[in-house]
Parts: structure tokens; C-alpha cells; sequence
């Protein structure tokens, strides 16, 4: 039986300056976590090592985020992350600095 998403959690970041999109990547990884608490899965004793963490990332350069370092964010379970087309680039030309902006969309899903 396939799994079922239990969880769908979304989260921004950003990174003012440097135009760093693992950064921005980390920051929206890190305020989706932080909306959440998964207690059932203490409640309930299910095996975090069963947990399949599904984790996508918006930013305006995909190719430019850094996909293991955020993997390696993720606390538990078998963690997948892709980057794809989204967020925003804030541009600022009298300073060549945009600013990154990056959305996380964590799903947890587990056998039920």
C-alpha cells in the first residue's frame, strides 16, 4: 500500500544579501520545522526511521541550491529534497544585491 501524507508543512526564507539560494533554501526549511510538532509520531511509537520526508524548495535559480545541505537539515527520516522554479528575486540595482526569497513545502508520509 502506498503511503499516505500525514503532514504538509511551508515555510519562507531569504537571504538579503548575497544572493545565496542554499541560504534562503535553509532559512524556509528551517521556519516550516519550526510550525510544527509531530508528537503523534512519539504518541502513536512510530519509527521515525519510516518516515519518508518529502521536501521542495522554490527559488528563481533551482540549479543554485545546495540540495544535499538542506537534506542534511531535516532531522529525521528518509529525506528527499528537489529545487524547483519559484520564490521571488528582489531586485536592487543601485546596489547589484537582490534579494533571495525561497518556499519549502515539507510532506511527511507514512504507512497507514
Amino acid at each position: 500500500m502506498a503511503k499516505k501524507r500525514v503532514i504538509l508543512e511551508l515555510g519562507s526564507g531569504n537571504d538579503l544579501h548575497g544572493s545565496d539560494y542554499t541560504k534562503a533554501a535553509l532559512r524556509a526549511v528551517q521556519d516550516a520545522l519550526h510550525h510544527s510538532s509531530l508528537a503523534f509520531i512519539r504518541s502513536l511509537k512510530i519509527d521515525k526511521s519510516k518516515l519518508d520526508v518529502e521536501v521542495t524548495i522554490g527559488v528563481q535559480q533551482p540549479e543554485k541550491v545546495d540540495l544535499e545541505k538542506v537534506k542534511a537539515s531535516l532531522p529525521v527520516g528518509n529525506v528527499t529534497v528537489k529545487a524547483v522554479k519559484g520564490g521571488l528575486d528582489v531586485a536592487d540595482p543601485e546596489n547589484n544585491d537582490p534579494a533571495v526569497i525561497a518556499s519549502a513545502a515539507i510532506a511527511v508520509r507514512i504507512d497507514v
